[in-house]
């Protein structure tokens, strides 16, 4: 039994499947490390508000000293709104992942059925061609016995004649 048309359908279908849920998780997984570097260069432009804080109180500079508490607020701020946001993020890419894994399990599956069914095709086919095999080698058996059985004509018979007249 060939494998069907609809089961090879079933695997391409599987792989497309496969194929978008793939891509659908490296976009999340990169809005992710998105996200989770602008939270590193807040943390970066808090550290510089608080240096240049630093810098103000040794220099008496009163802007300075504004523009890093202004720095390090605004720095504080965007991480509270990027926290949650990474976390959801987070668990939309573990969701995307959990619908990846099982759509691959999906197209393993259809392989390995039409692997299976090829195999017992091959392996039918196989059987066939040694019943061919042995079919002929059991006629050409037979065919030498009634041969060898038939008198020819040109040996003389039991009779002593030689068949002809």
């Amino acid at each position: 039994m060939a494998v069907s048309r609809a089961l090879r359908r079933l695997l391409r279908i599987r792989e497309l499947e496969e194929e978008q849920c793939r891509q659908a998780l490296e976009s999340s997984m990169g809005e992710l490390n998105r996200l989770k570097d602008a939270l590193d260069s807040t943390g970066e432009r808090d550290r510089q508000g608080r240096r240049l804080f630093e810098a103000s109180v040794h220099t008496g500079e009163l802007p300075d000293r504004l523009a890093g508490l202004e720095e390090t607020r605004a720095a504080q701020r965007f991480a509270l709104v990027l926290a949650p946001r990474i976390v959801s993020q987070e668990t939309e890419a573990a969701a995307l992942r959990e619908q990846f894994l099982a759509k691959r399990i999906e197209r393993r599956q259809a392989e390995t059925l039409i692997q299976a069914t090829e195999a017992q095709d091959a392996i039918e086919a196989n059987r066939s061609g040694q019943r061919s095999l042995d079919d002929w080698y059991s006629s050409r058996l037979h065919q030498k016995e009634v041969e060898s059985a038939r008198p020819r004509p040109d040996q003389p018979s039991e009779n002593g004649s030689t068949g002809e007249f």
